[in-house]
């Protein structure tokens, strides 16, 4: 027992071995690629410096750069010569290039010594940079080495086996082993049956809200459909009542499915956004003018920007989660009161706003007011689904922006989509 115990000890400083040594192959590799362009960049100012010296040199003699000029290059007792020779072939420059190339090149060996020196002074530097960007994968392979000697006896699967055999997955039970070599084993399950236990909550919730919605517009289509069975036929008067009934909650509930199969196609990745530069301040403008169309019981007002503001964003989910906010207004703003659009720029982000003057809405149900069904006690008798604001803050989540809400009761709301 005591020899397998000590096999199942870490190697002290393992995972820091091999980080080191892919440090070091990184940094190797950093150096050669920072050694490459210095030569190329030193190469070309070697070139560049080699071929301005004597057509600076022409260009003073000459007082122009004469193009029917011939020039070419000619070694002499292991001397480079530059020569320039009119048309009829006569030499005009005979120019000794040796001396300055030596120079040059004693310059640029100089100027490559100072840049290896500023490599290796800069070498700690990179070396810790380095170590800090794989220290995340150092520590990883330091638990997979611990996870990897760990001894488990035929006992500690039992021990495991029989927590998970008597877990309540409906009660807040989580596993305890009572064994310190399967704490991280524990700790890892628990978070798991935790992320678990609040997925399914979630869709409890979301399938017995969606039940219950959608339960209303049945109940009253079976009964309109009931009392034209027995008496519709020769009344007109209930035919008429009737008929208007099911076809109101029957777009109802079309409204409502259209919502939750949209929620359901977000959720499962099927919703892509496409994305093109989008002029905010004609995307407002558009829905100002709907809504203004629309909704005959209120006035409404739009602020365009001064200046010109473009996003990169799906203009149709953009528009129809500025829509929601536009309806919800509505909705809630007494008539003839003014629902005002906007939209403008604050430092680096662009704005799009809806404001009205409202019921409003207290503290409390500002923070729950994007949950999916959620409905505050004083908007109830109001028609609605509960799942608009829920869809526009999926949009918004899904282009990278965020709402700022402010809002009091009586008072009205203003919802800002920052992005």
């Amino acid at each position: 027992m005591k020899k397998d115990k000590h096999k199942s000890r870490p190697l002290p400083g393992s995972g820091t071995k091999q980080v080191s040594s892919i440090t070091r192959k990184m940094h190797f590799h950093i150096i050669r690629k920072q050694l490459g362009r210095l030569f190329l960049f030193d190469a070309a100012i070697f070139a560049a410096i080699a071929c301005a010296f004597p057509a600076g040199f022409e260009y003073a003699r000459f007082g122009a750069f004469v193009k029917d000029y011939s020039r070419y290059p000619q070694i002499v007792h292991r001397n480079l010569y530059y020569i320039v020779a009119d048309t009829g072939g006569r030499e005009l420059i005979r120019m000794n290039m040796t001396p300055f190339l030596r120079w040059l090149g004693m310059g640029i060996l100089i100027l490559a010594a100072l840049q290896l020196i500023g490599i290796l002074i800069n070498y700690g530097h990179e070396d810790k940079k380095i170590r800090r960007i794989l220290n995340p994968i150092n520590e990883i392979a330091l638990r997979a080495d611990e996870l990897s000697r760990l001894s488990f006896t035929e006992d500690k699967y039992q021990l495991l086996e029989d927590a998970i055999e008597h877990i309540d997955p409906d009660s807040a039970q989580v596993l305890s082993f009572g064994d310190s070599d399967l704490a991280g084993v524990e700790a890892a399950m628990n978070n798991l049956l935790l992320r678990m236990r609040d997925t399914y909550r979630q869709q409890a919730r979301f399938v017995n809200d969606a039940s219950h919605e959608l339960r209303t517009p049945i109940a009253v289509i079976q009964g309109y459909a009931n009392m034209l069975d027995r008496w519709g036929k020769k009344d007109e008067k209930i035919l008429d009542e009737s008929i208007t009934a099911i076809l109101h909650e029957s777009d109802h509930m079309h409204h409502l499915v259209e919502q939750l199969l949209f929620l359901a196609r977000g959720d499962s990745g099927k919703t892509v956004l496409n994305r093109e530069p989008t002029d905010v301040n004609a995307m407002m403008q558009e829905v100002y003018e709907e809504s203004f169309m629309i909704d005959e019981d209120h006035p409404y007002r739009f602020r365009p920007s001064e200046e010109a503001l473009s996003v990169e964003a799906d203009p149709g989910l953009l528009k129809q989660a500025v829509r929601i906010l536009v309806d919800n207004a509505a909705k809630y703003t007494a008539k003839g009161d003014e629902i005002v659009l906007s939209c403008g720029r604050t430092g680096s982000e662009i704005f799009l706003q809806v404001q009205d003057t409202g019921t409003g809405m207290a503290e409390a149900d500002v923070q729950h007011m994007f949950e999916r069904f959620y409905r505050s006690d004083e908007t109830r008798s109001i028609e609605g689904t509960g799942l608009g604001l829920s869809i526009a803050k999926w949009i918004v989540d899904k282009h990278g922006g965020h709402f700022e809400v402010l809002s009091r009761t009586s008072l009205g709301t203003r919802i800002r989509i920052v992005l």
